[in-house]
């Protein structure tokens, strides 16, 4: 479609020839992104369509009576399988807390990059970049998240609405600035999720887990840009027990022992940069001690975001609603497993000396940096 309209317009201005050589340097790579990313766009719209017919049932719903939400955001960011998503479902339940149920997923085209947003764009194309999709496969078959839970909640979520609040938001929002922007994709979100158990009381600051996102001095740059007011939370965990709670999760990612090491190696030096470079605004943490000192590590984390300490951070939740272990390993009960601390007993002689070799060092430092109960 693109290609054929350049096409047409330059032969009447340029000739062929001409026209040729501008699809083969320009057009082609423009083409390129749009097919690459038509296919999301027509799902986005698709959704927004349809739940536009749905949106008009909600008879006693007013947009107006939607909380705008311009406050800080508190990032869990570290390697995958080291305690992301258990704190994230520790701060769920807190009335002064706006809590992102899933992962947090802004940075298309990859989770794990923060979104780069060009104020001179429309605000279309803000809003279709931060999108996350999964609220749409949420919406039809429920919240889960561990791989061998059965369990499934509620999620009752509006893209149509969303789109309508958050350009909105944008619209009035004077002065513009990437952090109106990240406000409004706040607002936008909590004020389209119908459901949401917690969406009352004072306020003080957003909470959201993403994996690997703090892997990259960049990625925290930007985000430091925007949220200076921001905290960052980072777990660190054994890797003789992350190792095989993370081959569980990924086989094909982690497979290769020396290459997954080589990853949590990665994540454990952005800890040591990011520790020394924002200084207050950041925590390290032990995944052992949210385990096993849960009470000491969420009241310290409580204080560390100025909210208060309320039994319902010991209990990992959905939606107020108690939620299994986002485990690779089967989960019986409710709640935090103890467990976890044994995994390295699944591995054998070889691999422990290769986790050993490759880590012990660089575990080492962290743990003189990490905050100690």
């Amino acid at each position: 479609m693109i290609q054929n309209f350049i096409h047409t317009i330059s032969k009447l201005t340029m000739g062929t020839s001409a026209t040729a050589s501008i699809i083969a340097e320009e057009g082609r790579v423009t083409l390129r992104r749009f097919l690459k990313h038509r296919k999301r766009t027509k799902r986005i719209d698709r959704e927004i369509e349809r739940s536009k017919i749905e949106v008009e049932e909600l008879a006693n719903f007013n947009p107006e009576n939607v909380r705008p939400i311009t406050l800080p955001l508190a990032l869990i960011s570290q390697i995958q399988r080291s305690g992301g998503s258990l704190l994230s479902q520790l701060f769920d339940g807190h009335s002064e807390v706006y809590p992102h149920p899933h992962e947090l997923m802004l940075g298309y085209k990859k989770k794990y990059v923060w979104p780069r947003l060009d104020l001179n764009e429309p605000p279309e194309r803000w809003f279709r970049v931060l999108f996350e999709n999964m609220v749409i496969k949420h919406a039809r078959e429920g919240y889960k998240k561990g791989k061998e839970d059965k369990e499934s909640f509620p999620f009752s979520f509006n893209p149509y609405l969303q789109r309508k609040i958050f350009l909105e938001y944008v619209d009035s929002a004077q002065p513009l600035t990437l952090r109106t922007v990240l406000d409004a994709y706040m607002t936008s979100y909590f004020g389209a999720w119908l459901n949401n158990q917690n969406n009352t009381g004072h306020k003080k600051i957003v909470t959201a887990f993403t994996p690997r996102l703090s892997f990259k001095q960049e990625n925290m740059d930007f985000f430091f840009e925007v949220y200076p007011d921001g905290r960052l939370i980072s777990l660190i965990r054994d890797p003789r027990n992350w190792y095989p709670s993370a081959l569980r999760h990924g086989p094909k990612l982690y497979r290769d022992i020396k290459l997954a090491l080589l990853q949590w190696n990665e994540s454990a030096q952005a800890m040591l940069r990011n520790n020394k470079l924002y200084g207050d605004r950041i925590r390290l943490l032990k995944f052992e001690d949210l385990v096993d000192k849960t009470e000491a590590v969420m009241r310290y984390l409580a204080k560390f975001l100025d909210i208060e300490f309320v039994d319902i951070l010991l209990e990992p939740t959905f939606n107020k609603s108690p939620i299994k272990a986002h485990t690779s390993f089967k989960a019986e009960n409710h709640g935090i497993i103890g467990g976890t601390q044994s995994r390295y007993k699944t591995l054998t002689e070889s691999e422990l000396d290769t986790i050993e070799e490759m880590t012990a060092e660089l575990y080492s430092r962290v743990l003189k940096e990490v905050v100690s109960f």
